[in-house]
């Protein structure tokens, strides 16, 4: 069968990336966590991955810059499409049920004959009704095996069965919704004027000052997610984490206020950049800075997997950017362990996480001297 163009394309990029590289399929494929006769089936177009993440990192991988990433994916999502239409079965036809033939015309009445009695009608359906019902069985019963079950994904697994108790995660997680770009920089969204704004809280009591005002954040907020394993010697290994955005709106018509003045140089540990105005948001590893000290010190970035113990946990620090919308969204974090799978879901306490642009509102300050907000002046070369 000869491939699609567009599984052609995207195989061509994957190769000459490798090319590029210069290392063997196995060396990269150690790496990534995929074999290397894998490896090889991507380049080769005879298999299109399910997820973007292993090709993305096989780019980051391989020195590619952000262009190249994007054309990357565009590619991917082309290919994938294929894939998926090349993996769906063709319809059966049913078949058509005969049927039954009109009686012939019967014999003559004789007027001069007596009336013969005539027969008691019997209860139940009469039998046209009784063949419909068997076409319709029959009917329904192939389009069951034509459409068959419904797959389960590993985000939604099955429910135990009645008296089984489903095992736990061989981990724990817990996250900071409420943290400060250094302890000081970051900014709320409020339906309030100054006047009605408490000052800026310290950056440990911003939860509390976040809920009395009912604010939003505004532009990047940070999300950490710290995971622990629950043995010290079986790790718990984290594949990939996934972003999903479950609403967007236009971005709130309110206020931004502005935690940072005044604020200094801060440690920026590695961490997640996630585009929420992006239609596929990805989690992508990017660099660190520490600024803490007289240099300013790169931290490079690590891309998944990770291996986690109740000895040596990870912190997963994510920055969740958009300047078009207000968004609501989660994470979704894939491991395995001992010969089990699973997706994770990571949310704001039950809830979606929530962040909205604030480009073009009417920013505010915090004037400590006077003791109340004032207009920021450089608000409208600043912000998401």
């Amino acid at each position: 069968m000869p491939k699609d163009a567009a599984v052609e394309e995207f195989a061509g990029l994957v190769h000459a990336l490798k090319a590029r590289d210069g290392r063997s399929y196995e060396a990269l494929g150690r790496r990534l966590s995929v074999s290397a006769s894998t490896l090889h089936r991507y380049c080769s177009g005879a298999t299109v991955p399910e997820v973007f993440a292993v090709v993305d990192r096989l780019a980051l991988l391989c020195g590619a810059d952000e262009e190249e990433r994007r054309a990357l994916e565009a590619a991917w999502t082309e290919a994938d499409r294929a894939r998926r239409r090349a993996a769906s079965p063709a319809p059966t036809p049913v078949p058509a049920v005969s049927a039954a033939p009109e009686p012939g015309p019967g014999p003559a009445p004789n007027p001069t004959a007596p009336e013969a009695p005539r027969a008691r009608p019997r209860r139940g359906a009469p039998a046209p009704l009784l063949l419909a019902a068997a076409v319709a069985l029959v009917v329904l019963a192939l389009a069951a095996a034509l459409l068959g079950h419904p797959t389960r994904t590993a985000s939604a697994p099955a429910s135990p069965a009645p008296g089984r108790t489903a095992a736990p995660l061989p981990f724990t997680w817990s996250i900071g919704s409420q943290l400060w770009e250094g302890g000081c920089g970051h900014t709320y969204l409020v339906d309030r004027a100054p006047r009605a704004v408490a000052p800026p809280p310290v950056a440990a009591d911003s939860g509390a000052w976040a809920g009395t005002h009912g604010a939003v954040h505004g532009g990047e907020p940070l999300v950490r997610i710290t995971v622990r394993g629950r043995s010290p010697s079986d790790a718990v290994v984290l594949h990939a984490l996934h972003v999903r955005v479950v609403d967007r709106a236009a971005p709130l018509p309110w206020n931004a206020y502005r935690m940072d003045n005044g604020c200094g140089g801060a440690v920026t540990p590695r961490h997640f950049a996630v585009d929420l105005d992006r239609p596929r948001p990805l989690a992508r590893p990017v660099d660190g800075l520490d600024a803490s000290g007289a240099k300013v010190r790169k931290i490079p970035a690590v891309s998944f997997p990770y291996k986690v113990t109740s000895s040596d946990p990870e912190e997963l620090l994510v920055s969740a950017r958009t300047a078009g919308c207000d968004c609501r969204w989660y994470l979704e974090l894939e491991w395995s362990a001992g010969g089990r799978t699973g997706m994770v879901r990571i949310t704001d306490g039950g809830k979606p996480f929530r962040t909205s642009g604030t480009r073009g509102r009417p920013a505010y300050v915090h004037d400590t001297a006077e003791g109340r907000w004032i207009t920021d002046s450089d608000s409208g070369q600043t912000g998401y």
